[in-house]
């Protein structure tokens, strides 16, 4: 850059451009930073589009589970012609980083090997028009508890036949908690019960099937195409590895794609299970009716079986209340034209047995997950069977793609990243992106003054230490869980990026209230919590979710989940919006938008050191270090922050702190402050300091247990201290 150059003077660039025209090339990964072509550090915000995709567009709750073979997603997130609406106000709100969704169902929901071309198609037109916007996506292939047909999201229904189960079957069995997929999961008894899906038989066999069926399931065989047996997890692995090179072929020549994600939130089953008696309580939600493994073999092969009913508690999150029998009609989840002949598949391989004489069953082999059955070798899940197999599927996209795409992965939602990712077992131009949730708040759906560090408290921290008060404390609170998962990402993986792949708040928190009285202060401040924590760690993430389908009454139409802060519903009809950035038309259908719409450094011309925001003024500081090699490293000297116009109009941007010798320009339509610090000797400290006159009118107070107590501490003490000092001296009168 000549040093006589203009900030801002090159046209049509902004600071949220993602698309070549904004960063000279693709973005690229250099240590734990992602670059663009002048070595600026791109800090990348977004959304995930959308939780809506978890569903087919024909989706039918009466119907539920007939027809899997012919649901169609296309459409979703939404229709091609509504594209120019949603891309133009992802931009203006500056979230141009897409986290875009797809499932293997969605490809492939026909039969092996049938894919839906169709669906395909409409994905690549949508994608190839985020250039066009600025945006820049990574394809995330999606799941949640194996697949809709055991209560999730992600596999088509014929996985679960290819391995025997009755899909009609599943619910009655206790194999699966359907209820949150056919509309499902408003009611208090129901809410937030599908993630105990995951322990259950159905989603846990499938995933230990997926991930190590050759190891603890070597007798379960399946046709081929050709009608050749071969074992089913290299049936599975194999059909998903072909799904995802087609995705790859289709999508991953197109500028507007980043890279791609193998799997969302992966689980290893039944791998590694400590007892089949208990799960980890730490780990796994324990919820309504939760069956030990052991109990859901039973309940499985055709056993009325009673088993535990959790219920929600304090301090605890849950606690069990009492039992229940489920299947009462000894209904079998296997069919007899399955590859195990209609007997449960843990039961073929002897783990378990029923005992005629006595009516019973009995465990066979209590340690059979922990290590292998062909060796005695303690099992790993990661280094034995994760590792291995995104090492192949990585071949796979790379060879249908490029080696410059960058591949997003992630570990078991709610743990920190293993130790055990050293080097060898990490794949070219990777992007660790893991998740965090306030589980508490999750949980609970409610949000106030006094908020818990779940994370803590799982990993044994003292009680008192893990409770906070106020907007101050949860902002603190927030940031301590977010930076744990940051720090112990870099110890394990070194010099590698991180980003929050999915983070977000519940909507209708405390019992709907906001929806009857449009008020929506507490969902505002615990998004401003959040983000102001990812923005102390310095990390990119992508917000879960924008869901064009939402409404108050039905949320996300997923297991009860209502996350996204935008609803067509409520926003103005497009024959009455436009898309330019500066079009305040778009923000109507957001919500808590103060909270979400923030300014941030998008790309910066040396290493980012520090950025603070504070909503209820609209000021921030930014600090930033010059590159230790700023010479070589960086090629432009130009630092863009994406600063809203919802913010600055009719305001005056107050830009302090720089070097005398350093320019700025800010531009409302581009919704841009340019900076070019003149001074770039190695390891130069820079700060920017920028606030608004009128300053913004505070939404809502910084309080925390000092300030609200802190007085009231202290009069108390005052007062105690004052008896006891009268106390003593009529005690010495008296003497």
């Amino acid at each position: 850059m000549q040093t006589s150059y203009r900030p801002g003077s090159i046209p049509g660039t902004y600071a949220h451009d993602w698309s070549v025209r904004g960063t000279g090339s693709p973005i690229r990964i250099e240590g734990r930073h992602l670059v663009d072509a002048y070595g600026r550090v791109c800090a990348l915000r977004g959304v995930n589009l959308s939780g809506c995709t978890k569903a087919p567009f024909n989706d039918n709750h009466d119907t539920f589970p007939t027809g899997a073979e012919s649901v169609t997603f296309v459409g979703r997130p939404f229709p091609l012609e509504q594209a120019p609406e949603h891309f133009s106000r992802l931009r203006r709100w500056g979230l141009t980083f897409i986290r875009f969704l797809v499932t293997w169902e969605a490809i492939e929901h026909a039969g092996p090997g049938i894919y839906d071309l169709e669906y395909l198609s409409y994905i690549r037109k949508l994608l190839s028009l985020l250039p066009e916007y600025g945006l820049t996506a990574f394809v995330s292939i999606h799941q949640d508890v194996w697949s809709r047909y055991t209560g999730g999201s992600g596999a088509p229904a014929w996985t679960l036949e290819l391995a025997g189960f009755d899909l009609h079957a599943l619910e009655e069995t206790g194999a699966a908690w359907l209820l949150g997929v056919q509309g499902g999961g408003h009611e208090e008894e129901e809410r937030g019960v599908w993630p105990t899906g995951y322990t259950k038989l159905a989603a846990a066999t499938m995933a230990t099937l997926f991930w190590a069926g050759d190891t603890f399931a070597p007798k379960i065989k399946v046709k081929d195409k050709d009608g050749v047996l071969m074992p089913i997890q290299q049936f599975l692995q194999k059909t998903f590895m072909a799904m995802s090179e087609l995705l790859a072929r289709t999508v991953g020549d197109l500028d507007g794609v980043l890279g791609f994600e193998m799997l969302n939130e992966p689980h290893r089953g039944y791998v590694e299970l400590q007892s089949f008696h208990s799960f980890d309580y730490n780990t796994d939600l324990h919820l309504s009716y939760c069956p030990t493994a052991f109990e859901s073999f039973q309940l499985g092969a055709g056993h009325p079986t009673s088993v535990g009913v959790w219920t929600r508690s304090f301090p605890m999150p849950t606690k069990r209340t009492t039992s229940a029998v489920l299947n009462p009609h000894g209904r079998s989840v296997w069919r007899l034209d399955g590859p195990s002949g209609g007997k449960c598949i843990w039961e073929m391989h002897d783990v378990w047995g029923w005992d005629k004489n006595r009516n019973v069953a009995v465990l066979l082999r209590e340690s059979y997950f922990v290590n292998n059955p062909a060796t005695g070798k303690k099992v790993d899940w990661y280094t034995d069977f994760y590792f291995p197999f995104l090492g192949q599927w990585t071949e796979h996209v790379r060879r249908a793609s490029s080696p410059e795409k960058i591949l997003f992965v992630e570990a078991i939602p709610n743990e920190f990243c293993p130790e055990s990712w050293t080097p060898e077992h990490q794949v070219p131009n990777m992007v660790y992106a893991p998740h965090w949730y306030d589980l508490n708040a999750l949980f609970a759906k409610s949000f106030g003054e006094f908020s818990v560090n779940v994370q803590g408290l799982s990993r044994g921290m003292f009680p008192l230490k893990a409770f906070y008060w106020g907007q101050g404390g949860a902002r603190e609170n927030f940031s301590l869980q977010i930076r744990n998962i940051v720090d112990h990402s870099y110890a394990s993986l070194g010099e590698k990026p991180v980003i929050i792949g999915e983070c977000g708040i519940p909507m209708d928190m405390n019992k709907k209230e906001a929806f009857l009285t449009e008020d929506f202060i507490w969902q505002t401040k615990m998004m401003d919590a959040m983000i102001t924590g990812l923005e102390r760690s310095l990390v990119g993430f992508t917000l879960w979710t924008y869901n064009p389908s939402n409404s108050d009454l039905a949320g996300d139409d997923w297991n009860g989940e209502n996350f996204s802060w935008f609803s067509r519903k409520r926003a103005l009809p497009p024959s009455l919006l436009y898309y330019d950035q500066d079009a305040p038309s778009l923000d109507n259908g957001g919500r808590i938008l103060p909270a979400i719409v923030r300014p941030y450094p998008a790309k910066t011309a040396g290493v980012p050191r520090k950025f603070e925001y504070e909503m209820n003024t609209g000021a921030f500081t930014f600090e930033w270090d010059n590159s230790p090699l700023a010479s070589t490293s960086v090629r432009a000297l130009e630092t863009e922050i994406f600063l809203p116009s919802m913010l600055t109009l009719g305001r005056k941007v107050i830009v302090e702190g720089l070097d005398a010798d350093d320019t700025y320009l800010y531009d409302s339509r581009r919704q841009t402050l340019f900076i070019v610090a003149k001074d770039m000797s190695p390891r130069r400290r820079h700060k920017v300091s920028v606030s608004l006159y009128p300053p913004l009118t505070p939404i809502f107070r910084i309080n925390d247990f000092r300030s609200d107590y802190g007085p009231r501490i202290v009069a108390l003490v005052g007062l105690l201290v004052g008896i006891l000092v009268l106390l003593i001296m009529t005690y010495g009168q008296k003497i």
